[in-house]
Parts: structure tokens; sequence; C-alpha cells
């Protein structure tokens, strides 16, 4: 009977088995937006690498099958996210499972020479392990019955397929600096998967039916976890054995890619790096399941003049020696339009000013931040021999010497 294959899902994503559901979340969102067929249209390498890291990824960001999948090496909708132990109201005439490890029962059974029974490893009562490998039986069946029990039947008295939603899409918008600032509206032309019109997502089409290859029509794969064997219900055929048409629409994948054209909203003062949610604009779930959600990263244009730091906008404004001197009010630009700035008298070049809330919205704060205007001293350009009388009257006037006091600074130490 054919095996379910094994696949290490923390390998898919390039991380250690200890991580936590953030850095899984991290790595997911790498991967996607490297391998998503959107970005590498036509690249069939991509798109086979993007599909393992959403599987990888919808196992391992669910607690539950992420429990299953850590205990067992693999993961199977019939086994329940309490795996190692079990309540003791069980199937009628079946083991009793509470307080028994399955974890450390299979490292001791693959420590234990064949024959050897008893101890800390042997299974529970009720339980024998199946030696023949003809499938016939003992433990194997009574697991069978443990693991196809729970949830609705379906055809051939296996666990019916439930809804599971539908993967989250990633895709990078650019904004200019204006935009980013003062909000706008934008369409998006996105692809995702919606589905199926014609088989309205079973994938089938017509009445006739043909055994399934996976499972041999028996409707179960068999899976070794050391000297146990597990049978699971077969995913392909969902326990039934019977394949029907495919349909011919999206060809038995239940779902197709359309293009979608979708509304987004880009907030005001919307930062460069900011991910935006859509929901349900993601994939179409399956067997009824949620669609997934539409996640957009925005990149803003920078501005020549101005500069964003933060919620604050930052400027640089040059000033006359004369201006600086004796004091003046002018004018600077600001994101909102013309701003009168006081500049007082002795003003020095890089020094810099706050004008209070002339920055950037923001809508998580309900508040706007700062602009900052830094002045920078501008040397007169001398073009007549009056400018140059009265640059050397002033001169005369001040005797100081502005570097004095650098040379203490850099004296070497005695």
């Amino acid at each position: 009977m054919p095996s379910a294959s094994k696949k290490d899902y923390y390998e898919t994503l390039g991380i250690g088995r200890a991580a936590d559901s953030d850095e899984i979340r991290k790595a997911y969102r790498k991967l996607a937006r490297k391998f998503h067929p959107d970005l590498n249209p036509g690249d069939k390498a991509s798109e086979e690498r993007f599909k393992k890291v959403q599987e990888a990824y919808d196992i391992l960001s669910d607690e539950n099958k992420k429990k299953v999948y850590d205990q067992f090496g693999f993961y199977s909708d019939n086994i329940p996210p309490n795996g190692g132990t079990h309540p003791s109201s069980g199937p009628a005439g079946g083991p009793n499972f509470e307080g028994f490890d399955f974890a450390e029962f299979l490292r001791q059974q693959q420590q234990q020479p064949r024959g050897s029974g008893g101890g800390a490893g042997a299974p529970p009562p009720g339980f024998e392990e199946d030696r023949s490998g003809a499938g016939a039986g003992g433990f194997r069946d009574i697991f069978s019955q443990f693991f196809g029990r729970g949830g609705a039947a379906g055809p051939g008295g296996r666990q019916a397929a439930h809804p599971e939603r539908g993967a989250d899409l990633e895709y990078g918008l650019n904004v200019d600096f204006w935009q980013s600032i003062k909000g706008t509206q934008v369409r998006l032309s996105i692809s995702r998967q919606e589905t199926c019109d014609a088989c309205h997502g079973s994938g089938s089409s017509g009445n006739s039916v043909a055994v399934c290859p996976e499972c041999d029509g028996s409707g179960t794969v068999t899976q070794m976890a050391g000297a146990m064997k597990f049978n699971l219900t077969c995913n392909r055929c969902g326990g039934t054995g019977r394949l029907k048409n495919a349909c011919p629409v999206c060809r038995g994948e239940g779902r197709i890619s359309r293009p979608d054209s979708v509304e987004v909203r880009i907030p005001q003062g919307v930062a460069s790096g900011s991910r935006l949610r859509v929901p349900g604009k993601g994939n179409a779930g399956t067997h009824g399941g949620a669609a997934g959600d539409l996640y957009i990263t925005v990149r803003a244009e920078e501005h020549p003049f101005f500069k964003r730091d933060g919620d604050n906008i930052v400027i640089q404004i040059p000033l006359t020696i004369s201006e600086a001197g004796l004091g003046a009010k002018i004018e600077v630009p600001t994101i909102d339009g013309r701003a009168l700035l006081k500049i007082p008298q002795g003003t020095q070049s890089g020094q810099k000013f706050r004008l209070r809330e002339k920055g950037v919205f923001n809508g998580r704060k309900n508040t706007r931040g700062d602009e900052i205007v830094e002045v920078l001293l501008k040397a007169p350009d001398v073009h007549d021999e009056r400018t140059r009388e009265l640059l050397r009257e002033l001169a005369q006037i001040q005797k100081e010497d502005v570097r004095s006091d650098i040379w203490s600074k850099v004296q070497p130490a005695a």
C-alpha cells in the first residue's frame, strides 16, 4: 500500500525547530515575496517552491497542526491535536490512551529489538505491534479506528474533508511622496485563486469514477513511525478510494486563477514599508473555507527637498550673514504650504528650529509630527567694490579670533 511521504517543513522555511510563531511568519513572508508566481511569471520552479512554502506555513502556523507534525513527523487531518494523550472516553471497546506518551513510545520502540516487550515503551492495554507487514488486524487496525474517530463521516466511512482557509497573498505597491503624505485611493489588478464556477470547488465533473492511484482504491495510505504503522485517510480521494473525472475548467484543483481588480485606500501619512491588509482578497479556501487576506507592502518614493524622519519632516534653508547676525522673519516651505519662521539674532550655521505640528499625520496616534528646519549660512558673493569695503569694515570691527578655542582641543596630552 502506498505510503505518505515525509516532508521537513522547518527546512522548507529555513528555520530551526525551536522557532516561534513570529519567526515562522517572518520566514514565510520573506520566501513568499521571493517565489510568488505574480513576481516570477512563467517560472515553474518558483511556482513549485512557492507551493511547498505555502504548505509548510499552513502546517507550522497552526498550533494544533504543528503539535501533530512535531510529534509524529507528518500531519494528517485524522490525528487529534492532543497527539500523544487521549481521554479515556475513546471509541467503544477501544484502549485507554490517558497518560500514554506516543512520542516516548516511538523512541523506545526504535531502540528495542523486535520481540522485546513490556517496560515504559510497551503499548497501552489492547495494543500489539504489527510485524506482519500485511497490514491485517492488531495494532494497525486499532490505530486506524482511533485516527478515524471524530467529525462527520464521508463516503466509505472515512472522515469528510473539512473546510480550509485560503492562502494569504503579498503585493508590493509603489506610491509617490505626496500620495503617502496626503493618502489616496488606488485600484490594483492582482491574480488570485477563486472557487471554480463549473464544479463549485469540488474539482470533479460528472459521475464517472476511477480507482484512486494514490491508495489503489483502499481509501487509506500507511505511514511508518519507528516500529509502528499508521493507517491514514488518503488525502487525494478523501477516503473513498475513487476519483471522479477532473473538472475540465480547473483540472481538478477546485480553484482557478483569475485577474481581479481591488480598490485599496492608502491612508494619510503611510510610511514606506508599511503593510496594509485587505480582508478576504487572498486565495479562495477549499471545501467552503474562508478566503485568505491580501497584504500590501507600501514603498513610498523620496522627495528631492522634504526628507521624512518618522513623523517629522526635515528641511535645510540657506540664511544670509545679515539675517543670521541681525535676526529676521523668513518664509519656509512645509508640506501644507508656506510658514513664517523667526530667526533670532546671532543664529549660527547648522542651528535647527522646530515648527510644531507641521509634519506628517499619524492615524494610529491621531497626532502630527513636526517640521525641523536646519539653517545654513551662505557667504555673500562679492561682485563690487562697495561690498568689499563693507566687509573690510566689518572685519575691523570684529577683532575676535573665532578659531582660538580649537587649538586647546587638538594639542596632544603632556
